[in-house]
């Protein structure tokens, strides 16, 4: 349902990013302080709300709840509730999230649409307080499908997915879109708290 190739290089981009080309996401990020992202004595972590500046109404808490979620999961921080609890905060900021049409057929009819979530994020240090991490204008993206015709129900990525082969037969075309333009959008959040939590912690 979704180009397995581009979605692969897309996320191997934003981690070669994060680690070798600052520029890659426009403004980029710096690093403030040592050289390593996490001080080796951060125990807790404190997810701030983050700001939603995106036209997506209550998108800023779908993704400051998957971010929390990939750290309890994880384990390897304790997730607090309380700021002044923790050792190191993670806030944001929501930029947009759009959807551009990337593949049409010969008569013009969409194919596939592109969804794509701009944000940043800041990690810093509680006490004292300083800035360990900051992303400026990161982007991922997810490609959804935006017609039956372009669904390969037989490929291992729609076999792992929310639809069955005769579900995709009973939509039209723009309740299949709809679907999985909602899909895309939770993928997108799970990949960013993903691909975050494997920055902060691969120096660690």
């Amino acid at each position: 349902m979704k180009n397995c190739s581009t979605n692969r290089w897309q996320r191997i981009g934003f981690l070669l990013a994060a680690l070798l080309v600052p520029t890659f996401f426009g403004c980029g990020y710096q690093y403030v302080g040592e050289s390593s992202l996490l001080p080796k004595d951060a125990k807790t972590i404190y997810v701030e709300p983050f700001v939603n500046r995106s036209r997506d109404v209550g998108l800023e808490k779908e993704l400051t709840s998957a971010l929390r979620g990939e750290f309890y999961r994880r384990r390897q921080l304790t997730v607090v509730d309380q700021v002044e609890l923790a050792d190191v905060i993670v806030s944001g900021v929501v930029r947009s999230l759009d959807s551009n049409v990337v593949s049409v057929n010969q008569h013009d009819e969409v194919l596939q649409y592109e969804s794509r979530l701009d944000l940043d994020v800041t990690l810093q240090r509680r006490e004292p307080n300083e800035v360990l991490w900051r992303g400026q204008g990161l982007k991922l993206t997810e490609v959804y499908a935006g017609s039956r015709s372009a669904v390969v129900t037989t490929s291992a990525e729609f076999r792992t997915g929310n639809l069955s082969a005769s579900d995709v037969r009973r939509m039209t075309d723009i309740q299949l879109t709809d679907t999985e333009r909602k899909n895309a959008r939770s993928q997108l959040m799970e990949q960013f708290a993903k691909e975050l939590h494997q920055r902060m912690m691969e120096m660690f």
